[in-house]
């Protein structure tokens, strides 16, 4: 066909190539712009998770252990510093790419420190004398100067201590001391070599934060003691030359070199080779250093993360994808519908069908093509990268061919329909077995065999469109039946309206548009529904890290502190709780040893506990069991997990009678305890945690030999200050640390006050939480406009028909008001059916998923449980009010410009 005469059809159909036009730059943009969208997202989230982690799930540490040099070797450090590019040479190329900053590090062995300023009420101090790059930028002199000669003309070795520690030690500039390491075997402490230490200056941090500082023991503060009678850790700042100086007289010396992973220098497209390239750390080290990572434990959480959301962006691309391509099809057969007589006049006068479809192509061709090249040039002004255009094309392609096959379509029909209530054909009854069958085949083997390796899982992303197509399919010839009955009773009763409503309504279903209308709508809903069951999990996920407003952890605190803490203001109730990290149950009172490996041991105060949780609205439910209670003289009830409850059992133990209790240890209190229940969890216990005993609060008497202190507190108060609460935390660890006039609450780590709100804000505030709600936000907006589209593709399907029986009852009388009750009538069920289906689908689609989707991953390991929330049926009903209220405007706007007169008129066929 000419090209002119191809540009005048398109003129003259505008609308219907504007819309098929509109449709395909919706598809590409897509194709296009999703990816890209992903892609930015994906890297955001990466870079933010890797930089809000701990030094030690960024950092690669090599250690060299104490070594003794020769005297002959010298100098020792700058000797070892070369072997900071050494090892980055050895590491995968991914892994080398990564590394941002690093550093190295030359230690002394600890070695004690004594001097005139040092009193003995300061306890017992070792010092580490450390030299490496990057200190000095990353500190500024307070006092003194910096140890640029390494040693004093004395030989004293010159060293420099952050303003944080010397304040502990109560030393200034200009003290000497001496730093001798002494012999293990010796209980008094005998040096076996000594070195003059001079203290030249004082420093300062310029920001605590800098990765310089990580380093372990920290050069910034005092290192408590690891047990009675152990010193204090100090570590101040030497020049080379004076490490040099104590290695030459013997003093070991190790060195380390860390090595952190730079989050703006991470790839999410080369996240699994870096951690291949992790894994194979081991391998290509120096055989003199050992290795310390935990990178890839915080990437492999990452990527398994990432992993879930990308599989559900997938399924909700696909239902979009789905979607569109139905709509496009939709457009078409309805451009073409408009065209029959065209068609059918070319036929009658000889054309043959490769006419048609070249007539077809050259309209299409001057069109879709570009709509489908704007779409990708859009989809590219998004930021991100990855965009291809193979996927374009081919939309471009299949989109291009639709006007023409489905005008050939046309083409070969003749005038007539086939009623829903009548006997279906073959071809079509069979059609829809196929669909039926192979979208349960599809769910079965999804659900028997999961996921498959690779970025996205063909078999996932088809079965939930054939579900919902299949569902759609139900939903049709079932649909018809209830409208019959119906309009047999509204035939008995006053007035038409009612009765040719519901007539016209079980006769008038059009297949393609209901189908489309349910495919959008259930991935609408089937995102509100993952959305809510993620939110739910991570809700219960913070309550069970936080069973209140805030948990506050410690050492051991003063009985009072619980009162204290109750009268802060805004506090409405408070439990006192008792953490043992690890303990090995005993086989009777005098402690004869049992086969139990270590457990660890919670107890709560189960009344005060429930209070808690009651009042600030957690829902932390209390076994009976603890509610039981005991004082110690009785077996205590317990709450074990399975894999302890079956040790006992073996070993005859904690059995429910309590006949043969097994006895721990808690505080110096021995108590009995006997299995009451079994629990895969409970509050406060990590999930990780998989050997744990729950007990009450045993009520021992006042003057026990060893009464309870606790270890923390649960607080119910959403107002009250987390500042004051650490106040008084503080307090009242000091208060139980306190020994006569001696405070020995330095020696203990600080309290801990961790709110509900901040694990809940952690939980989703990083990661791929962004490319979750970008996935959503797309699925439920896009799904809504275009199930709300479909919808009117199926008013238009049936407009013809509906104004030509519209127009003939307007003639024998029918009101205007009487039309729009006939309209609202037959348009109701139409709506209703299809949204509703959709909705169900939406809904029912998650629990089929939810084992193969992995969204664990987004919940700190909570499972997840979809469930249709309150809030999602208020949505469904406003979406389906919306939907009817569109349809029935569409319908009136549609009649108007048809002019109902001249249809009757012509008498024009649906």
């Amino acid at each position: 066909m000419r090209l002119p005469g191809a540009a005048g059809r398109v003129r003259a159909y505008g609308g219907q190539f504007l819309l098929l036009a509109v449709l395909t730059v919706v598809t590409a943009l897509l194709i296009t712009g999703v990816p890209r969208v992903a892609d930015r997202l994906t890297g955001q989230g990466l870079r933010e998770y890797v930089a809000n982690q701990p030094p030690a799930l960024r950092d690669l540490g090599y250690t060299q252990a104490p070594t003794t040099f020769p005297s002959t070797v010298q100098p020792v450090v700058a000797a070892q510093a070369d072997q900071l590019d050494t090892i980055e040479g050895r590491m995968p190329d991914a892994v080398r790419e990564a590394i941002g900053p690093r550093w190295y590090a030359a230690d002394t062995m600890p070695g004690r420190l004594r001097g005139p300023t040092l009193s003995s009420d300061k306890g017992l101090i070792d010092l580490v004398l450390r030299t490496g790059d990057g200190l000095r930028p990353a500190a500024t002199l307070t006092g003194g100067r910096w140890p640029d000669s390494g040693v004093t003309a004395a030989g004293a070795v010159e060293v420099a201590l952050a303003d944080t520690v010397a304040t502990s030690l109560g030393v200034a500039p200009g003290d000497r001391f001496s730093l001798s390491v002494l012999d293990p075997t010796d209980p008094t402490g005998r040096p076996l070599k000594s070195r003059p230490v001079e203290l030249v200056g004082v420093w300062r941090p310029n920001d605590e934060r800098d990765g310089v500082w990580d380093g372990l023991p920290s050069m910034l503060r005092l290192t408590p003691p690891e047990g009675d009678g152990k010193p204090y850790v100090a570590v101040a700042y030497a020049a080379d030359a004076g490490v040099d100086a104590a290695a030459a007289t013997g003093w070991p010396v190790s060195f380390s070199w860390r090595y952190r992973i730079a989050p703006e220098r991470l790839d999410p497209r080369r996240l699994d080779a870096l951690i291949a390239g992790l894994d194979g750390l081991e391998r290509v080290r120096p055989a003199s250093v050992r290795l310390t990572q935990g990178v890839d434990i915080a990437l492999r959480r990452f990527a398994d993360a990432l992993a879930a959301a990308r599989t559900l962006l997938a399924v909700i691309a696909a239902g979009l994808l789905a979607t569109l391509a139905g709509l496009s099809l939709l457009a078409a057969r309805l451009a073409a519908r408009r065209r029959r007589a065209e068609f059918h006049l070319i036929r009658a006068r000889g054309g043959s069908t490769a006419g048609l479809l070249r007539r077809g192509l050259a309209e299409s061709a001057l069109v879709l093509p570009a709509a489908a090249g704007i779409g990708w040039l859009l989809g590219g002004l998004l930021p991100g990268s990855g965009t291809s255009a193979r996927w374009v094309l081919l939309a471009a392609l299949l989109v291009t061919v639709l006007p023409p096959l489905a005008a050939l379509a046309v083409g070969r029909g003749v005038a007539g329909r086939s009623d829903l209530g009548g006997r279906s054909p073959a071809v079509r009854l069979t059609v829809e077995v196929v669909v039926l069958g192979v979208a349960l085949l599809g769910a079965f083997l999804l659900r028997r065999r999961g996921l498959t390796a690779g970025s996205v899982d063909p078999l996932l992303v088809s079965v939930p469109v054939l579900l919902a197509v299949a569902a759609a399919l139900l939903a049709l010839r079932a649909y018809p039946w209830p409208l019959r009955l119906l309009s047999r009773v509204t035939a008995r009763a006053r007035g038409s309206v009612a009765f040719l409503g519901t007539a016209r309504a079980g006769r008038a279903a059009s297949t393609g548009p209901l189908v489309v209308v349910v495919l959008a709508v259930a991935t609408a809903a089937f995102c509100g529904v993952v959305a809510t069951g993620i939110e739910t999990g991570r809700d219960t996920a913070a309550a069970r890290a936080v069973p209140g407003d805030i948990l506050v952890t410690g050492e051991r605190f003063a009985p009072d502190t619980a009162d204290r803490l109750a009268a802060l203001p805004g506090v409405r109730a408070v439990a006192p709780l008792l953490t043992v990290p690890a303990e090995r149950p005993t086989a009777d009172r005098a402690g004869r040893p049992s086969p139990i490996r270590e457990l660890r041991v919670l107890l709560v105060d189960a009344a005060g506990f429930a209070e808690v949780a009651r009042r600030a609205g957690v829902p932390a439910s209390v076994p009976d069991p603890l509610l039981a209670g005991g004082d110690g003289s009785t077996p205590l009830p317990a709450l074990v997990s399975p894999t302890v409850a079956d040790e006992l059992a073996e070993a005859g133990l904690a059995d429910p009678q309590g006949r043969r209790p097994a006895w721990l240890d808690v505080q110096g209190n021995r108590l009995p305890v006997r299995a009451a229940a079994t629990v895969d969890g409970f509050a406060l216990v990590d999930r990780s945690v998989s050997r744990f005993v729950v007990l009450p609060w045993p009520a021992l008497p006042a003057d026990a030999l060893h009464p309870l202190a606790p270890t923390g507190f649960v607080l119910a108060g959403p107002g009250v200050d987390p500042a004051e609460v650490d106040r008084v935390a503080v307090e009242g660890q000091r208060r139980y640390l306190r020994i006569g006039t001696i405070d020995t609450s330095d020696k203990a780590r600080a309290p801990e006050v961790t709110s509900r709100a901040e694990v809940r804000a952690e939980l989703g505030g990083s990661g791929v939480n962004g490319l979750l709600v970008f996935g959503f936000a797309l699925g439920a907006g896009g799904g809504a406009v275009l199930g709300l589209l479909g919808l009117a593709f199926a008013v238009l399907a049936g407009a013809r028909s509906r104004g030509q029986v519209l127009s003939r009852l307007r003639t024998m009388g029918l009101s205007r008001r009487q039309w729009r009750g006939l309209l609202l009538v037959e348009l109701t069920p139409l709506v209703l059916v299809s949204v509703l289906t959709g909705a169900v689908v939406g809904a029912l689609l998650p629990l089929l998923l939810t084992p193969v989707l992995g969204l664990p991953a987004f919940t700190g390991g909570v499972t997840v449980r979809p469930r249709f929330e309150p809030g999602l049926v208020a949505g469904v009903s406003a979406l389906a009010l919306l939907a009817l209220v569109f349809a029935i405007t569409v319908e009136a706007v549609n009649n108007r410009r048809m002019r109902l007169g001249e249809v009757l008129r012509l008498g024009e066929e649906s």
